[in-house]
């Protein structure tokens, strides 16, 4: 855990108010992945993108269980605003566990099941995914280990995902 306050305290020296707000601004949108779900109703709407958008919400669903509440609570990880609470925080303080990122796990479930159907915009949500997971780290609230975590078991859930709706597609043509 050494390494991983290193690189955080390397994050730490480059805070700027400019940079603050952008972190401030991606870490809301991360919410509660209320961006990605916002993308994900809107797919929904539209007959060639909806089983994109199902499949997005059934492995924000899974990665919900998944993470948030099986693995949190069995790592029970503090974070490291927990661990060195001398570092201030521009955030109030989560009330969970640290690993993995489900800031992380959220934008990385959706930003891999839209790359699995549509690559150019699956490119721009790993975009996005990585700079609010990157965000994480700058506020001083979770490991890089965490957001490891985060993006491994996001992108698996949305695969298996996306892999079994390919199948029940298959057989049922109408969905």
């Amino acid at each position: 855990m050494s390494w991983e306050f290193e690189f955080l305290y390397l994050l730490q020296a480059l805070h700027h108010p400019v940079l603050d707000r952008m972190m401030l601004f991606l870490t809301t949108i991360g919410e509660a992945g209320m961006v990605w779900i916002a993308i994900s109703l809107v797919l929904v709407c539209f007959p060639k993108t909806r089983r994109c958008g199902i499949s997005m919400m059934i492995s924000m669903v899974l990665t919900y269980v998944v993470g948030n509440l099986l693995l949190k609570n069995l790592v029970a990880r503090p974070r490291p605003c927990e661990v060195d609470q001398s570092v201030k925080l521009l955030v109030k303080f989560p009330w969970d566990y640290s690993f993995p990122s489900g800031h992380t796990m959220n934008g990385f479930t959706a930003a891999t099941t839209i790359f699995l159907s549509y690559k150019k915009a699956g490119l721009a949500a790993y975009v996005l995914a990585a700079a609010v997971a990157f965000s994480r780290m700058y506020l001083f609230v979770h490991f890089p280990t965490d957001v490891a975590g985060g993006i491994l078991v996001g992108a698996a859930d949305a695969v298996m995902v996306y892999f079994a709706m390919k199948r029940v597609c298959a057989k049922r043509p109408e969905l």
